[in-house]
């Protein structure tokens, strides 16, 4: 549904009035600017017209007032001309039987639409067909604005996301609807998805050219709120009445800011951003191709660039980037779920991406802030269209080593040829042939109240089964640990001095804790 309004009345569709017909307009002078929109219809015969103008006016006259005096036919032309008329319209008739040489020439000179009328025409008539169509089009452009006051307003009151507030918005327009902040970043968009592509195909350059005027369906209105200037909404494209699109502008911008102002501040918007960017990014429903506008519009560097997918566990996204301003690196940061944030780095050719994310991860585990986190990468991707699957691989790393990250020897940059055989079990998790073999295999301690023989079975694998390590990590004596293991033997039925029943019980246990992870 597209509540657009047709664009204002121009003087080309006055002419065309069934009404006017019957005058046989002919256009003198100006033909070139009858696209011009025509704000109200005046009839005045006063020789000083131009004074009682405001603008966008078709001035209707008979001229009797400038018969015999050319000079002041002459500055009558240059007077609507600096009033910024819309256009003027002669009637013929006893004062002037023929378009008037003078007038004709200075309007054509002004660039000044002139029209006349070849028979008589009741002028009276035609201002009140004029006149009844802007007032029912202004009333038109004010109810939908309210009308879109009202449901934005709902909307904004259940707690709807920003996101349905510019479909919303989208859907009245019939056009792209972009918001930014004073960088020209795109934080959100709305519309149909091609045309919202083409838009952001070369966002900075068309959004800095354009700069702060208004022009081919170009609309936009501030994002302020408190006193300070955040951000800005653009129309972009919009085809219908030019007041129209302005107060839909404004009333958008105006539930936008409220939104902000209502919603929760733990996150910016340029988060927000970043993750509804990468979390489609990772999780493959959209085309790598279709979202490189949306990253570049994003403030991403993306043009003969070398792409390093990170992920990290129990890292908070400010500090990340932190961390990479004060590196100076270029990257998006966004906490996708489960302690784990995706950052995607985007580096010069002649940058080393390994070096990079090594120095990154040591900087990172150096902040006493960070703790103990791990930052998973995939090898670096020179082909935009191989970054999802660089992200999905980063998240399979730090997922496979998440649960015994303490208990294992990590380098400072966790890839996927440190997870072996967790890594494998955790792709194949899902398999029901992997989830029938991980309950028979554990089924005696699964079905046991107490959970600490599973923790300390847990231990004693991913140590390479060190009684020392395990005794130590559980806090508790050599013998102790020695019954505990025996207990452990006994429900399970095998003897984990023995390597291959070992190994069976380890994979079923990897299987087990990824299947719950």
């Amino acid at each position: 549904m597209t509540t657009a309004l047709e664009p204002a009345l121009s003087v080309r569709q006055i002419l065309t009035l069934e009404r006017v017909l019957a005058g046989e307009p002919e256009v003198v002078a100006g033909a070139g600017q009858l696209d011009r929109p025509v704000r109200w219809v005046h009839v005045a015969e006063a020789a000083d017209v131009g004074v009682m103008l405001t603008g966008g006016e078709m001035v209707l006259t008979t001229g009797v007032l400038l018969v015999g005096d050319e000079g002041a036919q002459a500055e009558y032309i240059r007077s609507l001309h600096r009033a910024e008329a819309a256009a003027v319209v002669l009637g013929l008739g006893r004062a002037f039987p023929a378009p008037p040489g003078v007038m004709r020439r200075a309007a054509e000179r002004c660039g000044l639409p002139m029209v006349v009328l070849h028979r008589p025409f009741p002028f009276a008539e035609l201002t009140e067909e004029v006149q009844s169509r802007l007032v029912r089009r202004k009333f038109a452009a004010v109810s939908l604005s309210e009308a879109v006051r009202t449901t934005l307003t709902a909307l904004i009151t259940s707690g709807a996301p920003l996101q349905r507030l510019l479909d919303e918005v989208a859907q009245h327009s019939g056009c792209p609807v972009v918001v930014t902040n004073l960088a020209h970043r795109v934080l959100a968009t709305a519309g149909e998805r091609a045309a919202v592509d083409d838009v952001l195909r070369d966002w900075e350059r068309i959004a800095r050219q354009a700069g702060g005027r208004e022009g081919d369906g170009w609309v936009r209105a501030e994002l302020a709120g408190r006193g300070e200037r955040w951000g800005r909404l653009t129309l972009c494209g919009y085809r219908g009445d030019a007041a129209a699109g302005r107060l839909l502008a404004d009333r958008a911008a105006e539930a936008v800011v409220l939104h902000r102002m209502l919603g929760p501040l733990s996150r910016s918007w340029e988060e927000l951003s970043a993750r509804s960017l990468l979390t489609d990014l990772v999780g493959g429903v959209v085309p790598a191709r279709q979202l490189l506008p949306r990253a570049r519009a994003a403030g991403l560097p993306v043009n003969r660039r070398t792409f390093v997918p990170l992920v990290v566990r129990d890292a908070e996204p400010a500090s990340l980037e932190s961390l990479l301003r004060r590196l100076g690196l270029a990257g998006l940061v966004a906490e996708l779920a489960d302690g784990a944030t995706a950052v995607l780095l985007s580096l010069a050719p002649d940058q080393d991406a390994e070096g990079l994310a090594a120095h990154f991860a040591a900087r990172l585990r150096a902040d006493p802030q960070a703790g103990a986190c791990v930052v998973a990468a995939a090898a670096a991707r020179t082909d935009w269209d191989d970054v999802p699957a660089g992200l999905s691989e980063a998240r399979h790393v730090a997922d496979a080593v998440a649960d015994s990250a303490h208990a294992l020897d990590l380098p400072p940059v966790v890839r996927l040829r440190d997870v072996h055989l967790r890594g494998l079990v955790r792709l194949l998790r899902d398999d029901p042939h992997v989830q029938s073999f991980a309950e028979r295999e554990l089924d005696g301690l699964l079905c046991a109240a107490d959970g600490d023989l599973l923790s300390v079975l847990r231990t004693y694998l991913a140590t390479g089964r060190n009684k020392s390590r395990t005794a130590q990590l559980h806090h508790v004596s050599r013998p102790a640990l020695y019954r505990r293991l025996e207990a452990i033997q006994a429900r399970l039925g095998v003897d984990l001095d023995d390597f291959e029943q070992a190994a069976s019980v380890h994979i079923a246990l990897l299987a087990h804790d990824a299947q719950h992870h």
